[in-house]
């Protein structure tokens, strides 16, 4: 018996090293750090793909690419950036911070999260094979846009689309894996005493989330099956010449896409209202209108997906409902952004690298909401659909909006991950430099789309070539920043020319900040964060 008993003590305390340790981990943090070093991953290449887009839109003409092989870089950059780094970005962050901000030893399913990880590598490396083989010359990438509007990607999709629609189903298994295990760490593994309405904002951001991305991800999947039968047997779900209907797959699509949206953007509202509060000395201001207005959020996201359809013809009556639905949506998010000027508000401020770039998403995003509310304007929206100011509206969003927050996010919590401080001069650099570049990047982006420039097309009227060149200098300036970012990560990780982190890295508001037993990463806790 005692032998049985050894024998069980031995299986308990051994910690596989080496590959092992990452393929096998059950441990949130170590999957949550695979996550997030899958994103920064993807970012790069997905970068990469951008700047050959920006190199060939540098002047009028074709340079570097013909037509087809820009449509394959937009389509696989759009897919990239959005199903590769942001959402991957925030699991990772997910993983790593809600089991110790509600006290929980790990996450509810350790073993699915595993897999929900492992499911990623392997869809990217399908989709990403369709464009080593397009450059091979042995056929062509996905080239219909990220948004796959049928008859585009049914009838005239290349052979490689079926490698696609795979790769959007294990995509969509990943993420509904996710969120069933945040949801379930949420409900059921915090720690005595810790009520829903004493949760962090970030794990309100996540949980409300979470819910979402159950509800659509089955729309995604359908309408990708859909595609595929379309393709191969024989249906015609999006073929007119069948009794389907192509404007059929856009609202379908556009139901999935649109809470996607606000998936990726709700878990960066939640690591604003972390650090905005931390660095201004002072609790959130409005804690349960926070919670109210992401649930609002969330909410309104169901009942606007056809404000992207405006210029396929529907009734005014429809139009009218989708276009005030969409203004509403300001609404919610103008109390967060009033909450976090509010708390800022007589704090004890101070401007370490998390806290500039939270309060650079303040600015960024809401130049991205206000061009949201241009477009939400029926008859404004008939001019500018499939124009650059669209381009610019949702980078806006997903780039000072999602990304930005990830950034603030890492230099929050890199002391807490690594036990080490970041190099804070660096920080700066990497902060001011991506700042400025991306708006000389983008902001340009809204005039030449204003003046008629439309999107998707390698070449275009010589009117706007000076706006163009602005915005790829921007694009190779603050594609190659990220490099900082890189080099300080590192640095940290290493922790050789780096100071220890305390216990207490932020000297935040009293009872904000949650506090680790330890700093050496990668361990289980045995004992739970203090929950004030």
């Amino acid at each position: 018996m005692s032998a049985v008993i050894e024998e069980h003590h031995d299986d308990h305390d051994h910690k596989p090293t080496g590959i092992g340790r990452w393929l096998f981990s059950t441990n949130h943090k170590d999957i949550g750090t695979m996550y997030l070093w899958f994103s920064f991953t993807m970012l790069f290449i997905g970068g990469s793909l951008a700047l050959v887009i920006r190199a060939e839109l540098f002047q009028p003409g074709l340079q570097f690419v013909d037509p087809e092989l820009f449509n394959q870089l937009t389509t696989l950059h759009g897919l990239i950036m959005v199903f590769g780094v942001i959402m991957p970005g925030f699991v990772g962050l997910a993983n790593w911070m809600i089991p110790l901000m509600i006290g929980a030893p790990d996450m509810a399913l350790p073993r699915m999260n595993n897999w929900s990880f492992w499911l990623l590598p392997a869809a990217f490396g399908l989709l990403l094979s369709s464009l080593v083989m397009s450059l091979m010359g042995m056929g062509s990438a996905p080239n219909f846009g990220w948004t796959f509007y049928a008859p585009l990607s049914t009838t005239y999709g290349p052979a490689s689309t079926d490698y696609f629609i795979f790769s959007v189903h294990l995509m969509g298994i990943s993420s509904i894996m996710g969120a069933i295990n945040i949801i379930a760490t949420i409900i059921n593994m915090r720690a005595p005493g810790m009520t829903y309405m004493k949760m962090p904002i970030f794990v309100w951001t996540w949980f409300i989330t979470a819910y979402l991305l159950i509800a659509v991800m089955p729309i995604l999947a359908g309408v990708v099956t859909m595609m595929l039968t379309d393709r191969n047997f024989g249906t015609s779900f999006f073929s007119a010449a069948g009794g389907g209907d192509p404007v059929l797959f856009q609202h379908l699509f556009w139901f999935f896409g649109h809470p996607e949206v606000y998936i990726m953007i709700l878990p960066s509202f939640g690591i604003i209202s972390q650090i905005i509060p931390t660095f201004s000395r002072k609790k959130i201001f409005g804690y349960s209108s926070m919670v109210y207005a992401t649930s609002s959020i969330a909410f309104l996201s169901f009942i606007v997906w056809a404000h992207h359809m405006f210029t396929t013809g529907m009734p005014v009556a429809t139009e009218l409902f989708f276009m005030y639905a969409t203004m509403l949506i300001a609404v919610p998010t103008g109390v967060k952004v009033f909450n976090w000027v509010s708390t800022m508000w007589q704090g004890s401020l101070t401007f370490e690298t998390p806290m500039l770039f939270a309060i650079a998403f303040i600015f960024l995003f809401t130049i991205g909401g206000f061009t949201g509310l241009m477009l939400s304007i029926v008859p404004a929206d008939f001019q500018y659909h499939d124009t650059y100011f669209v381009v610019a509206h949702f980078h806006y969003v997903l780039v000072t909006g999602a990304l930005f927050g990830i950034f603030a996010a890492i230099y929050y919590w890199i002391p807490k991950w690594t036990g080490n401080m970041y190099d804070e001069n660096l920080g700066k650099w990497h902060f001011w430099v991506s700042t400025i570049s991306v708006n000389v990047l983008f902001f340009p982006m809204h005039f030449v789309g204003l003046a008629g420039m439309p999107r998707r097309i390698p070449d275009y009227n010589m009117q706007f070539t000076e706006f163009n060149q602005i915005a790829s200098i921007g694009a190779f300036v603050f594609g190659f920043s990220q490099l900082i970012l890189l080099y300080n990560i590192i640095k940290t990780i290493r922790g050789k020319a780096t100071e220890k982190a305390t216990s207490q890295v932020w000297e935040g508001a009293e009872g904000l900040e949650w506090t680790l037993p330890s700093p050496a990463p990668f361990h289980s806790f045995t004992t739970p964060p203090t929950v004030k």
